[in-house]
């Protein structure tokens, strides 16, 4: 099973990155060199792009970006490691008590784990809104193999 993958295992990932408090680009900087140390490699990074927030009204847009990277982590290693960067560069809560989006200094989301499937309470992968953010969709693109990428657009449109 995936899931229980040995610890010799090398598994490609793909994370969706977002800030819309304080210096954004700072913050995606710092996250990128925590998951560097605590996810592994990051072996791309998309360009910064500046989107308006999703989900909710705020005066504060988001620098968004998509990294690339290895991990020997399983999955809710792997969701445990981004929650614990999130925390360590100022993120309180990951939605508010009504479940609703509000501005955050940081957000780290598990996008893509090798070709995995995974659907429990604590963690859906791949991403199940990905697929409907352009703030998501467009820097994956920039780091993700074009044929990769192809599949997931071709599974998006299948569904409609």
């Amino acid at each position: 099973m995936p899931c229980l993958s040995s610890m010799t295992d090398v598994h490609t990932v793909y994370l969706g990155l977002g800030s819309n408090e304080g210096d954004r680009q700072e913050r995606l900087d710092r996250a990128c060199q925590e998951i560097d140390k605590l996810i592994g490699p990051v072996v791309s990074r998309s360009a910064c792009h500046e989107t308006e927030p999703w989900g909710f009204c705020s005066p504060n847009k988001f620098l968004n970006a998509v990294v690339c990277c290895s991990t020997r982590l399983a999955p809710l290693q792997l969701l445990r490691a981004t929650q614990r960067i999130e925390r360590m560069l100022g993120r309180q809560a990951k939605t508010g008590s009504n479940g609703a989006y509000h501005d955050r200094p940081i957000d780290i989301d598990i996008l893509l784990y090798d070709d995995l499937h995974i659907d429990t309470p604590q963690l859906t992968i791949p991403h199940p809104r990905m697929l409907r953010r352009q703030f998501v969709m467009e820097p994956l693109r920039e780091v993700m193999p074009e044929s990769l990428f192809r599949e997931l657009d071709d599974s998006d449109s299948n569904r409609e």
